[in-house]
């Protein structure tokens, strides 16, 4: 099982500054919902948005992540 909060570092890890929300959608720690708000999505069609995700998390998905509903956005400019 991976939690929240390792989800989260590894996140952010690969993509500095962003914002991440992680929410766990069963309780069973292997079903979770994240949304990334990123700069560095700008330009980049949303598989790639959703890669840049998924990258940091290759070793677990399918195993102890069974399931990643995912949102990506891009940080409003004022």
């Amino acid at each position: 099982m991976i939690d929240s909060g390792e989800i989260r570092r590894r996140i952010e890890a690969a993509l500095p500054g962003s914002a991440v929300t992680v929410r766990d959608l069963t309780g069973g720690g292997d079903h979770y919902e994240v949304t990334v708000v990123s700069g560095m999505f700008a330009g980049k069609p949303l598989v790639e948005q959703h890669r840049m995700v998924y990258g940091p998390l290759k070793d677990v998905l399918g195993g102890e992540l069974h399931a990643l509903a995912l949102k990506t956005i891009l940080p409003e400019v004022p």
